[in-house]
């Protein structure tokens, strides 16, 4: 029988960082996403993972900008509230099905397994750290804008990162 994991989110963060102007990275958070993990044992071999995030959460520490990212030049936020990743395998790697502004894709993200421990509190939490790679023209997310001096004004490469501890389910 499956364990269920669910997110703590108040010790779990998702990143990202973007080339601007191709001399310095952007780097931005969610900060409304939860996920869920069930796995057959502690180990978490071939464990189904879950996670939503919603767009309208985006935080880069500029509100002009976040707006920008919630447009329809981005993530379209209003027409596509959640991002949406599942994936039926956790190893040193995790695959799985991204949606992003409407479009599914497969991903590939490093996968780091803290470990499992008590908090003081009884609780058995789970920590995971992940990292890759996407295009976010695969996603649809176009906009850009041609720089005087040759360039972009933002990559087509965006890296994701991720620091998420769960929590076991009764």
């Amino acid at each position: 029988m499956a364990t269920k994991w669910t997110l703590d989110p108040t010790h779990s963060e998702i990143t990202f960082k973007v080339k601007h102007m191709m001399i310095s990275n952007v780097k931005g958070s969610f900060r409304d996403f939860a996920a869920e993990i069930e796995a057959e044992d502690d180990s978490f071999r071939n464990a189904k993972t879950t996670a939503t995030i919603h767009t309208d959460s985006v935080f880069t520490n500029n509100t002009d900008r976040d707006n920008h990212l919630k447009s329809a030049e981005f993530f379209n936020a209003e027409a596509h509230p959640v991002i949406t990743f599942e994936s039926q395998a956790l190893n040193d790697k995790i695959e799985g099905s991204l949606t992003i502004n409407g479009i599914t894709k497969p991903v590939s993200l490093d996968v780091d397994f803290g470990g499992i421990n008590k908090d003081p509190w009884g609780n058995t939490k789970a920590g995971f750290s992940f990292e890759g790679k996407i295009n976010r023209k695969d996603f649809g997310l176009n906009w850009n804008a041609a720089l005087e001096a040759g360039g972009v004004m933002v990559s087509d490469e965006v890296r994701i990162a991720g620091e998420l501890q769960f929590v076991k389910q009764a």
